[in-house]
C-alpha cells in the first residue's frame, strides 16, 4: 500500500470486501478496503510511553482487475483498533477504536467515540460520513456485529490482562450497546420495507428465481429497489470473519401488487463460490433504507441429497451419481463440505477421497 505503513498488529487496522454486485451470475468487480492502523515504530513507542496518533489513511484496492492499483481516502478521523462491518445497504461503518497508541496492553489511547460511515458508490471526497458518538470508550478487545434489524451490537473493550474496573485510564468494559445507523432514524420509517414473504429460514437454492413480496408505508420509488444478501460475521481483533454481502441480481423488474405492497423478482446467487454454504440474512433495500432482515440458508448438501449419499452403515451409495447433479464448477465445493461433516470418521473420509478422484474422470470425458 502506498506510504508503506503498517496496518496489522500490533498497528490494528480493519479491512473488509466490499459488496459483491451479482449480474447475470457474474460478479464482475472484487475490491477490499483497509482503513487505520499505526505508524512505524508506533508500538516502541507506545512501549516507552509515546503515543502516536493513529493513520487516518484507507486503501482501497480492486483486485479482480489484471493489474491491481491503490486508491488512498482520507477518513475524518484518524482511527486504530477500529472495527469495519458491512451495512445492509452496502455501505460499511468504522467503528470503535483509539486516536493513538497501538493495540495490546495498555498501550492505546484517546478512544474514537464517532463512528463513520463510507458509501462505496459515492464519488472520492464524498463518501464518508462522521455518526453521533457514544460515551464509553471500545478500545482494545472491543467488537461489534450486524443484527436483524439493521442495528449494530457493540460491546467490549479491555485493554488490561486481567479484568480492571478502577483506577485505570479505560476500565473493562462489560456493558453491551445498540448503534443505530441514520437508516433507522424516524424520517426513514416511510422509506422502510417490510418482508411479507419468503418466510423466514427458508431455503434458497443456489440459481433459482426467488419472487419477494413486501410493503412500504410511504411513496415508492421502483428503481431504486434493491435485495441483498449478508452474511453474519464473528469479530475479534478489529476484523469480522465469514462477512460478506451480496447484491442479487434483479433487473429492475420491481412492481406494485396491491396496496402498498410490491414484488420483486431475484436469482439467487448461482454457487457456493459467490455465497459459501451457510446462513443468510437478506434485505430489501429501498433508497439506502434496508427491510428487517430474514433468515436463509443456502445448502452445499441439502439435507434429503445428504440423507441419499450414505448408507445407514455409513458407506456411499453412488457417488459419481450423486456428483453428476451438478455443475463441474460447484462439484468440489459439495465434497469440501461433506468432508468436514465426516472429518471424525476415517472410513468414510477415505470414500471421499475415492470420490474425488472420480470426479476428475467425469469431468475428463
Amino acid at each position: 500500500m502506498p506510504g508503506g505503513q503498517p496496518r496489522n498488529y500490533p498497528s490494528t487496522g480493519s479491512a473488509v470486501l466490499l459488496p459483491l454486485r451479482i449480474k447475470r451470475g457474474i460478479v464482475d468487480a472484487v475490491e477490499v478496503l483497509v482503513c487505520g492502523g499505526a505508524p512505524k515504530g508506533a508500538f516502541v513507542n507506545a512501549n516507552n510511553g509515546k503515543f502516536d496518533g493513529a493513520l487516518d489513511t484507507c486503501g482501497r484496492i480492486k483486485i479482480s482487475d489484471p493489474n491491481p492499483q491503490w486508491v488512498m481516502e482520507t477518513m475524518p478521523l484518524a482511527r486504530v483498533m477500529g472495527d469495519m462491518l458491512l451495512l445492509p445497504n452496502g455501505h460499511i461503518l468504522i467503528i470503535n477504536g483509539a486516536s493513538a497508541g497501538v493495540a495490546g496492553w495498555e498501550l492505546g489511547r484517546n478512544p474514537v467515540l464517532s463512528p463513520v460511515t463510507y458509501r462505496p458508490d459515492n464519488q472520492i471526497g464524498s463518501r464518508f460520513e462522521v455518526q453521533n458518538p457514544t460515551t464509553k470508550p471500545r478500545v482494545y478487545h472491543s467488537t461489534a456485529v450486524l443484527l436483524r434489524d439493521g442495528r449494530i451490537l457493540v460491546g467490549g473493550s479491555n485493554p488490561h490482562d486481567k479484568y480492571v474496573f478502577t483506577n485505570v485510564l479505560y476500565p473493562t468494559e462489560l456493558s453491551l450497546e445498540a448503534f443505530s445507523p441514520s437508516y433507522l432514524d424516524a424520517t426513514a420509517s416511510p422509506l422502510r420495507p417490510r418482508i411479507i414473504s419468503p418466510k423466514t429460514k427458508t431455503n434458497i437454492r443456489f440459481g433459482k428465481r426467488v419472487a419477494i413480496t413486501f410493503t412500504v408505508s410511504g411513496i415508492v420509488d421502483l428503481n431504486f429497489i434493491s435485495v441483498t444478501m449478508v452474511s453474519p460475521s464473528f469479530n475479534t481483533h478489529s476484523f469480522s470473519m465469514n462477512q460478506r454481502l451480496l447484491v442479487l441480481d434483479s433487473g429492475n423488474n420491481t412492481k406494485a401488487v396491491g396496496k402498498a405492497t410490491y414484488k420483486v423478482g431475484v436469482v439467487a446467487p448461482p454457487s457456493g463460490n459467490i455465497a459459501p454454504a451457510g446462513n443468510y440474512l437478506l434485505f430489501v433495500v429501498h433508497k439506502d433504507t434496508p427491510s428487517p432482515g430474514i433468515w436463509e440458508k443456502k445448502h452445499a448438501v441439502t439435507p434429503q441429497q445428504w440423507t441419499n449419499l450414505f448408507t445407514p452403515e455409513g458407506k456411499l451409495r453412488d457417488g459419481v451419481k450423486f456428483l453428476k447433479k451438478f455443475r463441474s464448477g460447484q462439484s468440489q465445493n459439495h465434497i469440501l463440505h461433506v468432508s468436514v461433516q465426516i472429518h471424525n470418521n476415517s472410513r468414510l473420509k477415505l470414500s471421499i477421497n475415492s470420490m474425488i478422484g472420480k470426479t476428475k474422470k467425469i469431468r475428463s470425458r
